[in-house]
Order: structure tokens, then sequence, then C-alpha cells
């Protein structure tokens, strides 16, 4: 249900894949504007969003300054809904650092392949997390591919190519 008295899910922006724009066949890229607004458009989302486009960064090169960061903007976000778009290869870490946040859903996403492509998970991985954040209950989660996680039982399995669920952490 749709109304204009509905708070605005926040959606923070960090980079990764699902920004990354390729250039040439040797795969040179860089991460570059965010798409989200475009993909929220395109599924004509009704519910008002706000975004912060707050890092550009492959999630390799996160350091723990932009994770301390990432957990300072999203603490001092008014809204307790937040879906924050992240490289996969550290998604966990930046999760794991996001758990110190109190009484806030917080949903982390991202895509395996750029949202530019035509075969991406993008879409639908945040069309997940876009509802996750409004369904589940204030902690840390993660969605990708039709699953969500808590942040603190997931891993990523690189030889599958997907996340798992990692019940020994």
């Amino acid at each position: 249900m749709s109304t204009s008295t509905q708070a605005p899910i926040v959606i923070v922006t960090t980079g990764g894949t699902i920004d990354k724009a390729y250039f040439d066949s040797l795969s040179t890229y860089q991460v570059g504007e965010s798409v989200v607004a475009r993909l929220l458009g395109i599924a004509h989302v009704t519910h008002p969003f706000r975004i912060v486009e707050l890092l550009r960064k492959d999630s390799l090169e996160l350091t723990d300054a932009d994770r301390a960061t990432l957990r300072e903007t999203v603490a001092s976000l008014e809204s307790n809904q937040i879906v924050i778009t992240h490289g996969t290869d550290t998604m966990t870490e930046s999760a794991k650092m996001l758990a110190a946040v109190q009484g806030k859903t917080i949903v982390l996403t991202g895509a395996l392949a750029p949202a530019r492509f035509s075969e991406s998970d993008a879409t639908f991985n945040l069309g997940m997390a876009f509802a996750a954040v409004q369904a589940l209950p204030p902690g840390v989660y993660i969605t990708m591919n039709g699953n969500v996680f808590r942040g603190d039982a997931v891993r990523k399995d690189r030889k599958q190519g997907r996340f798992v669920a990692d019940p020994g952490h």
C-alpha cells in the first residue's frame, strides 16, 4: 500500500559491480554514476526513496576508514530502512561492521554482473532488497539472487559464483 505519508527508504550507494561501466574488451572499467534511480524508475517504484551516493569504489578497494564512514552515515540517517548497494567481494565485511548500528533494518545488495549488462542480476537484487527492507525486522541482511541472509551468517562462494548460508559465523 503506497501513500505519500510513507517514510522514504534511503539507498546508500558505495559502488561495486552493480555500477561498473566497461570500456573495452580488456575489461577496463570504472565505477560510474549510480544506476539505482534509473532502475527504480524503470520498475515504476511508487514508494518514496532517497539516494545517498557515498562512494564509487570496487569493494576490494574499500578500506576500514570507508567502512567506518559507511557505518557513521547509516547510523546518522533519520530513516530506519536502508538499502546499501555494494560490491560483492567484501559485502560481508561491511555487513559485520554495520552490525553495531541498532534499531534499523539494513539490507546490502549488489550484482555479479553490471546493471548496464542486459543479463545482469542487478535489477532483481535491488528489487528484492527494496522489498526486504520493508518486511524484515531491524538488523543487517544481505539479499542476493533470490535469497535473504542474515549479514553475519553468509559468505560469497567464488567457485559457485553465488552467496551461500554460512551458519559457522
